[in-house]
């Protein structure tokens, strides 16, 4: 990989998403060698992928290059590279791009989207986990509007997943069907475009209070979407989705029923709990000093309060990046370490314009309330001034003259003749 030989200590952070670009912004640069390795050379800020799904955003305004962020420094170095396999024993890691010697290795891989060994959803339906995915979707919609002008046909979007991503999808879907494309193509008879939500459990929002679930589905059906709760996805063949009480016709399923820890060949199944890595309080693997997980990847084990793991979500990735990167430098100088500890600001999910809710401790909120809140954190967490700008001038835009004006096909969607019904 090219990386200069040093007598400091190297770091080595398989990963930029929240929890990796944290560890490698907090890291004390004079005391350790730097190597951050991500398969893209942008960190991507993913609760707002949706919103380039569904034309309100561009990638740039949630993209930001990872050199660019990580201001120049003679111990830090980034490489572009994927890697495939972990040595533990002689810490050494392989790349597409070659091989690198560790001191000590942070895996902050993420997530990948889970679709339970269902081979056939995995192959037919649409992913929305990186931007490539959310424009490939993105292209899809479009496609299916362009084509359904010379061929009248109805249009279903199944969305599979009642989560903060399949609800926020939903939501904007209805706004773009309901406010948005009529403009576009008044040709259209909107009324035969259904939008469907499937989800497994009796609640949407499982994560979240029961009050907000309710009021959720209360803004949610208001919009139109057809909500079905306790109907789990059985398969999907590219044509028909089957589900437990019944069948959907539809070439535009949508998968949003979760996710599972992306790991890396070499760690072994002694390491590993429904498909994240076992760390204890400190992110370390048990039975090595110098090999530790953070994030979506990762399940800690000694936190009475999540016996389970932390969330799948940014905020525990971002508290365990900076905790682990804190650690690192009070170890390095003869300071005692300090176990982690999650401390749970609250969740939220938006719905559509001016409706949103928000758990905050054991107080919820929804309504305008609770939608300004989620704006005002989603833009404050979004890496880079210039992407804030960029997102708080098309958010305002929208607002204002309730349209999208990102509508625009960026490549030929080739097999739309697939996706019309």
């Amino acid at each position: 990989m090219n990386i200069p030989h040093t007598n400091l200590t190297r770091v080595v952070i398989i990963g930029s998403g929240f929890g990796g670009l944290q560890v490698a912004i907090k890291l004390n640069k004079k005391l350790f060698q730097i190597v951050l390795i991500d398969k893209n050379n942008y960190h991507t800020f993913q609760p707002l992928l949706y919103q380039v799904a569904t034309f309100g955003l561009e990638p740039d305004a949630i993209a930001k290059s990872i050199r660019t962020i990580i201001n120049k420094s003679d111990n830090f170095f980034f490489r572009l590279a994927k890697v495939y396999f972990i040595n533990k024993i002689n810490q050494i890691l392989y790349s597409n791009i070659g091989e690198l010697y560790y001191d000590y290795l942070i895996i902050a891989t993420g997530s990948k989207t889970n679709f339970f060994g269902k081979k056939k959803i995995e192959k037919y339906s649409f992913p929305m986990k990186n931007i490539g995915e959310a424009l490939n979707l993105r292209n899809c919609i479009l496609h299916n509007f362009e084509y359904a002008l010379s061929i009248k046909k109805k249009i279903n979007f199944v969305i599979v997943g009642g989560g903060p991503t399949g609800v926020e999808l939903a939501g904007s879907l209805a706004e773009l069907k309901h406010y948005i494309l009529p403009r576009d193509y008044p040709e259209l008879d909107f009324s035969k475009i259904k939008i469907h939500l499937i989800q497994a459990t009796e609640k949407l929002l499982d994560g979240m209070s029961k009050y907000s679930s309710n009021i959720a589905l209360k803004y949610i059906k208001k919009m139109g979407v057809n909500v079905w709760l306790n109907n789990p996805v059985i398969d999907f063949d590219g044509k028909k989705i089957l589900t437990k009480n019944g069948k959907f016709k539809s070439y535009n399923v949508i998968w949003a029923a979760g996710v599972k820890g992306a790991i890396i060949k070499g760690l072994g199944e002694n390491f590993l709990v429904n498909n994240r890595i076992i760390v204890d309080v400190y992110n370390k693997v048990q039975g090595f000093y110098n090999l530790f997980a953070i994030g979506d990847v990762a399940i800690i084990k000694g936190d009475e309060e999540y016996p389970n793991g932390h969330p799948m979500v940014a905020l525990p990735a971002i508290q365990q990046g900076i905790h682990l990167a804190l650690n690192f430098n009070r170890f390095l100088v003869k300071k005692k370490i300090k176990p982690f500890k999650f401390k749970n600001k609250g969740s939220m999910a938006i719905i559509c314009r001016n409706k949103a809710v928000c758990d905050f401790y054991n107080f919820p909120l929804s309504g305008f309330n609770a939608w300004i809140i989620w704006m005002f954190i989603h833009l404050i967490k979004i890496v880079g001034f210039r992407n804030k700008l960029l997102t708080l001038i098309n958010w305002i835009t929208q607002y204002t003259n309730y349209n999208k004006s990102i509508s625009i096909l960026i490549r030929p969607y080739v097999k739309y003749n697939e996706f019309i019904n």
